[in-house]
């Protein structure tokens, strides 16, 4: 079974999140994987990436492929698959994006085998909420969150074939 392993507060600049925007209505099997094997099929994160560059001062996980989630009592659930590119980057044609300010993260690493460390961004925010954090939402009363897939501690397994998700809420 998957477990926090470890939880801590990250500052981040202000940054646009671009990438294809989802809902319940596109789940298939209950999740996302299909849509993501259809973005890396396509060549998604590839033209995201190019827009990365250098990457965002000031956020080291810059680079990492996101699974961005939006919820809001009463409103429909948003699953967004892309990446965070410096704030004011150009939005290619075809593709959404979200515009975030500077902010504080609270990023729960969740280790385990893959097939694990999906879905438990509830356990999370509880865990976060637990060490003294506060849940924040947006102006609009949404909660903002994410799974961040940093390499390698996402791609690679180590010797126990476990691997390490990151899920973030804003704080």
């Amino acid at each position: 079974m998957a477990e926090v392993t470890k939880v801590y507060k990250q500052s981040v600049p202000a940054m646009r999140f671009i990438g294809k925007k989802y809902s319940d209505e596109d789940r298939v099997n209950g999740g996302f994987g299909a849509k993501w094997e259809e973005c890396f099929e396509v060549g998604l994160f590839e033209s995201i990436e190019k827009l990365v560059g250098e990457g965002i001062p000031g956020y080291e996980e810059s680079d990492a492929y996101v699974g961005l989630m939006r919820w809001k009592e009463g409103e429909p659930f948003q699953y967004w698959i892309g990446m965070f590119v410096p704030e004011n980057t150009p939005v290619p044609n075809g593709f959404d994006y979200v515009d975030f300010p500077k902010s504080e993260l609270g990023v729960c690493w969740v280790y385990g085998y893959e097939q694990e460390v999906y879905e438990l961004e509830e356990q999370c925010s509880l865990k976060l909420i637990e060490e003294g954090y506060e849940i924040r939402t947006d102006q609009f009363g949404a909660y903002w969150f994410f799974e961040r897939y940093v390499c390698p501690r996402f791609t690679i397994p180590d010797q126990d074939g476990k691997i390490i998700l990151d899920i973030c809420h804003y704080i």
